[in-house]
């Protein structure tokens, strides 16, 4: 049943309850980012024994997670704000952790690439139930530091999946060099290791008590929501593909299909086009997807909240600090996937020492690149409209030589160091450009914002970056020249900071007057 404070009282301090569901939410993130990257450190393994090659590991790693992840957030976020969040988040750890054990039976890269999408829909109920349920847990002037706590879980998590995947496999593998119980070998042991906990975590987050929406601010209880799940497939109608087509007509009718149709034949004839050139077909069609995706929830949104589509998809500036943060993304998703592989590959590292090296190291990275790049990035921000986006251009810039030396190592003691500070100049970017996002909207559309930021980084970063360096390490035979071609993106990057910089004073300042001539009332 919900819990709620007091009627009308405006909580100033967190109960001990409250601590309570935060210290299992920040479990649960930590197991959201095992299950996501525990790839990495088992992808040699794999590779060998699927008879896979690096752009399949890319594909599995970024995309096949990547596209699906992104495409149910929007209308796993609608669930979230409508129906109850603890059931919501159950049942999404007990698709992600069963999918990631299940991974463990794969015995072809076509059953992997299956279980790493239903790893990427279930992690998608993740952050939209705990952000929702921390708020209404936390007061305001808390709510930060909880929401600070809890993302913590991504750095730990990332970090942890890389030491316990490399520990598991190699005494596996030790333990049983033909093949221990039921035949499985030191990869599929790692996914069983790290996805079966996560189905009992789930056990434990039901118990977890439902707070009453926006009565830790002393606001009265809302309306429940009559059709919670007729609202989920409204959203999905607007991006999940075919119900695309049908959710076109039902809103613009003709018109609304033929222009939904118009950008269907564009991106089949991009994708068709691309595989005639030898392009393999699972990726492409992936991204095909997500693409098309994304242009049918655009247009939908036009029609449906014109203010909204304004200030987003209509604002030069909102789009160039999106692409400029999700082509930092496309390189630093890419290092991350692609150092554990490095260090086993090139560096002769067990998988053991490249886990705990390159997770703890990657943790310690990304906690101080966040933290610190979003207290440079305020401070900036006091001074001038745009400032938090030269920690955007600074993200940009740094990490590229420091990436291009790391992947380019012959020693350890050249490797580990560049990686690191690579990464803690490309996590420095994430806070500053998240948050301009948020200037640039109203409060009402913040959540669209966020939406709309994480689509472009997720399909910009992780559904191709880590990709495309597989691709051209299959075609090239090197994997440091798979990294380094990547680094095309990096001027593209440059560019459209610089050009967010010019341009988002002039959007912030005009922001309610655009809203207003959109239809808004303010």
């Amino acid at each position: 049943m919900a819990v709620a404070v007091e009627e009308g009282a405006v909580t100033q301090r967190a109960s001990p309850y409250a601590w309570y569901v935060l210290s299992i939410l920040f479990l649960v993130y930590i197991l959201n980012f095992v299950d996501r990257q525990i790839i990495s450190i088992l992808a040699e393994d794999i590779k060998r024994d699927l008879n896979l090659e690096d752009e399949d590991l890319g594909f599995l790693y970024g995309t096949a997670f990547g596209v699906f992840y992104a495409l149910f957030g929007i209308p796993l976020g609608r669930l979230a704000d409508s129906w109850h969040r603890v059931r919501l988040m159950t049942i999404g750890l007990a698709l992600w952790s069963t999918m990631t054990a299940l991974s463990g039976l794969s015995k072809t890269g076509g059953h992997l690439a299956a279980a790493r999408i239903g790893v990427g829909i279930g992690e998608a109920t993740a952050s939209p139930s705990a952000y929702s349920l921390i708020s209404d847990w936390f007061p305001k002037r808390l709510r930060a530091t909880a929401l600070s706590i809890y993302s913590a879980g991504l750095y730990v998590g990332g970090g942890v999946s890389l030491f316990i995947g490399g520990l598991v496999v190699q005494r596996w593998n030790a333990a049983y060099p033909d093949g221990g119980p039921w035949g499985l070998v030191g990869w599929q042991a790692a996914f069983m290791a790290v996805g079966l906990p996560g189905v009992l975590l789930a056990l434990w987050i039901a118990t977890l008590r439902e707070p009453v929406r926006g009565a830790v601010e002393g606001l009265p209880e809302p309306p429940k929501h009559p059709a919670p799940f007729r609202a989920f497939f409204d959203e999905l109608l607007t991006i999940l593909p075919p119900l695309t087509l049908f959710g076109a007509w039902r809103e613009g009718r003709g018109r609304g299909l033929a222009v939904n149709l118009l950008g269907l034949g564009v991106v089949v004839a991009i994708v068709a086009t691309l595989i005639a050139f030898g392009e393999p077909k699972p990726q492409w069609f992936a991204v095909g997807i997500g693409a098309y995706a994304v242009y049918s929830w655009a247009t939908a949104l036009r029609r449906r909240d014109a203010a909204t589509f304004a200030l987003i998809v209509g604002t030069p500036a909102f789009l160039c600090t999106v692409v400029a943060y999700g082509l930092n993304a496309f390189l630093s998703y890419a290092a991350s996937f692609w150092a554990a592989p490095y260090a086993m590959r090139v560096l002769g590292q067990t998988p053991a020492e490249a886990g705990l090296m390159i997770g703890s190291l990657g943790a310690l990275a990304g906690f101080l690149g966040v933290t610190l790049g979003g207290v440079v990035a305020d401070r900036l921000r006091r001074t001038r409209a745009s400032g938090r986006l030269w920690v955007v251009l600074f993200g940009a810039v740094m990490k590229a030589p420091l990436l291009a030396l790391a992947f380019t190592a012959e020693t350890t003691t050249l490797f580990y160091p560049a990686l690191f500070l690579g990464q803690l100049c490309a996590s420095s970017a994430l806070g500053a450009a998240a948050a301009t996002t948020q200037d640039l909207v109203l409060p009402r559309m913040r959540g669209a914002a966020t939406a709309t930021f994480f689509i472009g980084t997720t399909l910009l970063g992780l559904a191709l970056g880590p990709y495309l360096a597989g691709r051209v390490s299959t075609l090239s035979g090197s994997l440091s020249t798979g990294m380094l071609s990547l680094l095309f993106a990096v001027p593209i990057a440059v560019a459209c900071a610089i050009a967010a910089i010019r341009l988002v004073p002039a959007a912030e300042a005009t922001r309610e007057a655009r809203a207003r001539a959109a239809g808004e009332v303010i």
